[in-house]
């Protein structure tokens, strides 16, 4: 049954790919780790979508939650095919920086806006300000390719020391403590980081600062900050190199490791047992998340450092960034009619088998109400 769910998870993830890639997939960097070409997934996403608006709507940004926004994408313009949707998937900080300028309806983001960007929104947003919307939320796994070892146990202080150049082989004598049982071969460890700002070392990044504060020196940010290590392009290009090289580790969307079949890490958060990078594990790390924006701001805080039985800790929320007044009028329609679908009951149906962990109910209701209320 294992591998049967694994074959279809792949699947599902590989299934769009021609299709949205016909679609959407305009940008130089777009990662093309895709979702449901019409497996259940899509089905199951398909809904009643109410069609408003007409015309491009170009948007911009996550890497994390490009493969949802491929099957998004997908249901929508074959539901609305006066609308069709542009999604860059440029990463988080180059998505910000276009809807800053103007440049794009919204922005996709896995951090929520900082205190100077939304000041800065207001130069472009007339009467109004930029929000945080949560759409969708999974693990950040951390994918590795070690010969011989396939149930590899990590814990945050070994990541860190891992990811700042400190533990250089993966027989170092911290990580076998770990895996007692596991033949760890004399091999280098190639770690791997984003090349590009990215809220998903920003989130990865929060989490060795809150479980290993010892040991990571440096402060959360979607720029990496450590010395060393290589680097790649996008979430597509870090897993891209992990499947590639021997000795490889490095951190992305659960879904990009369904999709190349990479072994990911269970991590030691002090619980009863190691826990796995799942959809579900991840659910009980955000059902505990704190609505900690104003207004229209919906922006969560994670626990980053928890202890909770079966909570994944290396868990991401990503967004969709708007303006809550002065959007612009020619697709505020089309991105109401949008955003409504995704955060939709049947938006976030078809999520679970793609890796990632849907909106608690609760969330969507509020995210639901205030796409409604844009202008």
């Amino acid at each position: 049954m294992k591998l049967q769910r694994k074959n279809r998870l792949r699947a599902a993830a590989f299934g769009a790919l021609a299709v949205s890639g016909a679609l959407v997939l305009t940008a130089c960097g777009s990662d093309d780790n895709s979702g449901d070409g019409g497996s259940s997934a899509s089905s199951k996403a398909a809904g009643n979508i109410k069609c408003e608006g007409k015309g491009d709507l170009l948007a911009s940004g996550s890497t994390a939650q490009k493969n949802a926004m491929d099957l998004w994408t997908k249901n929508f313009t074959a539901a609305c095919p006066d609308i069709k949707i542009n999604y860059k998937g440029t990463g988080s900080g180059a998505g910000v920086q276009e809807f800053l300028q103007g440049k794009t309806a919204f922005a996709g983001s896995d951090s929520a806006l900082k205190p100077e960007e939304v000041t800065k929104s207001k130069g472009v947003l007339k009467g109004g300000q930029g929000i945080n919307l949560p759409m969708v939320g999974g693990p950040i796994a951390i994918g590795y390719k070690v010969p011989g070892v396939k149930d590899l146990v990590l814990d945050a202080d070994t990541l860190a020391k891992i990811f700042d150049g400190k533990i250089a082989k993966w027989n170092d004598p911290a990580i076998a403590k770990l895996n007692k049982d596991a033949k760890l071969p004399d091999l280098k460890i190639q770690a791997f980081h984003r090349s590009d700002e990215s809220g998903t070392t920003d989130n990865f990044t929060k989490y060795l600062k809150a479980a290993a504060p010892k040991s990571w020196p440096y402060e959360p940010a979607k720029a990496w900050a450590a010395k060393g290590g290589q680097s790649a392009d996008g979430s597509a290009g870090v897993s891209s190199q992990v499947k590639q090289n021997d000795g490889a580790i490095s951190y992305f969307e659960l879904s990009y490791a369904t999709a190349n079949s990479i072994d990911t890490v269970k991590i030691d958060t002090g619980a009863a047992a190691p826990v796995a990078a799942t959809s579900d594990n991840a659910s009980k790390a955000i059902a505990d998340a704190k609505v900690v924006g104003s207004g229209k701001d919906l922006a969560l805080k994670l626990n980053y450092a928890t202890k909770a039985e079966g909570a994944y800790p290396i868990t991401l929320v990503t967004y969709e960034i708007v303006g809550d007044k002065g959007n612009k009028p020619d697709t505020l329609a089309a991105t109401k009619s949008f955003l409504t679908y995704v955060s939709s009951e049947a938006g976030q149906a078809g999520l679970k088998e793609l890796g990632y962990a849907p909106l608690p109910a609760e969330i969507a209701a509020k995210v639901r109400s205030n796409v409604a209320a844009l202008s």
